[in-house]
């Protein structure tokens, strides 16, 4: 079961109350696009479940409001600041729930036991938040391995008491693309296809190699990563490198079917140097209500392109509130 502890802040005016174990501020010399003022959250607090605590940060419209909700999940090596020029531009419009996911940021967990990073366990961080809040069902907007975690979300039994809508931007559900691989494997004139993508999911196998990736993680410069730059290696940048050890191999080895409850909707960067276009094929014929959005943009288009992603963003949910997604 889930529990909250709250720290409410009041940021119209005056000095910012600080909480150490908590905020943190904007990744040094990361300029924020479009955007000089750092959004700030109005309330933050730590939500427990299952071994791990969770940073949760509130934005936007308060609770009482009748604005639509809307939670954003981030991917690796991030941590919720990876969503702080979106946030302005959508702060007015939306509550907006954000939090950093069991391996990064001011999130931790009891152990780095491998079972602490499995899906299963992340998506009921996801609903402990989403309950925290109580605001479910909510639009989810899931960046890399964020993504991953809400199409499993998606797949749940209890879906669509949490979720209204998913966007998912460059991380697949995981049961479609072994079934993806497979089927390409099978047919030699998808080679080339098949071979495009593994080329450039290179680094997931290094990822599964003990004690390397770490090492190279402390010598390689970072300069090139929208958050990395201009911070240090902890042991908790280091722990994300879990979430590919728990559940890659799992998961190309054996799974169910994909499946979602929920509308749902994949923004293509088509400039992505980790997933390729090609691995959204399908994706249809097991999504009831989908819709396929392509951008001219690489990996972390939700940071380098937020007035374009705020924009489709509200598209799509503008979708939903107006006509209200029928379950039955």
């Amino acid at each position: 079961m889930a529990g909250s502890r709250s720290l409410r802040m009041n940021t119209s005016d005056g000095p910012q109350p600080h909480n150490s174990n908590l905020a943190g501020p904007h990744s040094p010399g990361v300029p924020l696009p479009h955007e000089t003022e750092v959004p700030r959250p109005h309330t933050i607090r730590t939500v427990a479940n299952a071994g791990a605590r969770l940073a949760v940060f509130e934005y936007g419209a308060r609770a009482d409001s009748d604005h639509p909700v809307l939670l954003l999940v981030h991917g690796f090596p991030d941590d919720h600041r990876i969503f702080e020029p979106l946030i302005a531009e959508l702060r007015d419009e939306y509550r907006i729930l954000t939090y950093d996911t069991r391996n990064a940021g001011q999130s931790t967990t009891d152990d780095d036991r491998l079972e602490r990073f499995r899906l299963q366990r992340l998506v009921e961080d996801m609903f402990a938040v989403i309950a925290s809040a109580d605001a479910g069902p909510v639009h989810v907007f899931g960046h890399d391995w964020g993504s991953i975690q809400a199409w499993h979300a998606a797949e749940h039994p209890w879906a669509t008491r949490y979720l209204a809508s998913l966007m998912s931007v460059s991380g697949p559900n995981l049961n479609h693309m072994r079934q993806w691989i497979r089927l390409r494997r099978r047919r030699p004139s998808a080679w080339p296809v098949l071979a495009r993508q593994m080329t450039r999911s290179w680094y997931v196998s290094l990822f599964q190699v003990p004690v390397l990736p770490e090492l190279l993680w402390r010598l390689t410069p970072r300069h090139s990563h929208p958050v990395v730059r201009g911070r240090t290696v902890t042991p908790e940048f280091i722990r994300g490198l879990a979430l590919y050890r728990a559940n890659i191999l799992p998961y190309m080895a054996r799974g169910p079917q994909p499946r979602c409850q929920v509308p749902a909707a994949v923004v293509v960067p088509l400039r992505d140097v980790a997933l390729s276009p090609a691995l959204v094929d399908g994706v249809g014929r097991w999504v009831p209500r989908f819709q396929r959005m392509e951008v001219d943009a690489e990996h972390w288009w939700p940071f380098t392109h937020p007035r374009d992603c705020a924009t489709r963003i509200r598209g799509w949910i503008g979708l939903w509130d107006r006509t209200g997604p029928d379950y039955e």
